[in-house]
């Protein structure tokens, strides 16, 4: 291998500008809102040059794009509790730790706003959603499999996290177990 050549590595620097990035995003996401920041922003909080986040995303919009996408699909795995119930309550309880946590709301809004921000806004919606349907599915086929009777995805977005997303993204209050619980029970 020549000079020129080089190996990227996972979890070396790359991945860890990339991080930096993702964190001053959501930060200035946090304190100034959407399309409040320029790329010299957001590169000035990571401690990266300007020429780094053009070369690696090309503009802002394909940033917080990757940005929410990343954020919003960082899920855990989804739950085997051996029970659509259990595996609905796990489930919906993740969910709302990660919107409360330190930078979820700052990633909802950023979601929200990239998807009416043109085209390349709504393919990152439609991407997200697709991703989500894609857990959910897996989630719901095996509960069809132990022969629970299971809603399709759309229920479960529209019944479950629909509702978790507008309390964060209004700042309507937490979200308390024994309300994550009713809207599953609820669905069920």
């Amino acid at each position: 291998m020549n000079e020129r050549q080089r190996v990227r590595r996972p979890g070396g620097r790359s991945a860890r500008v990339g991080a930096q990035v993702h964190q001053a995003v959501t930060d200035l996401i946090s304190e100034c809102g959407y399309g409040n920041f320029t790329v010299g922003e957001v590169a000035a909080r990571a401690g990266v040059a300007d020429s780094s986040i053009y070369r690696r995303w090309g503009s802002l919009e394909s940033l917080l794009t990757d940005v929410a996408l990343s954020r919003l699909d960082a899920q855990s795995p989804m739950p085997d509790t051996g029970t659509l119930a259990g595996d609905l309550r796990t489930y919906a309880a993740q969910v709302a730790r990660e919107i409360t946590g330190p930078d979820g709301p700052a990633v909802l809004h950023l979601a929200v706003a990239l998807s009416s921000s043109g085209q390349q806004g709504l393919r990152a919606g439609a991407d997200l959603r697709a991703a989500r349907t894609r857990q959910l599915q897996s989630m719901l086929d095996r509960a069809r499999e132990r022969g629970e009777d299971a809603p399709d995805a759309f229920e479960v977005l529209d019944h479950i996290l629909a509702p978790m997303y507008i309390r964060v993204l209004f700042g309507m209050g937490p979200l308390a177990p024994d309300y994550v619980d009713g809207l599953v029970d609820r669905l069920l």
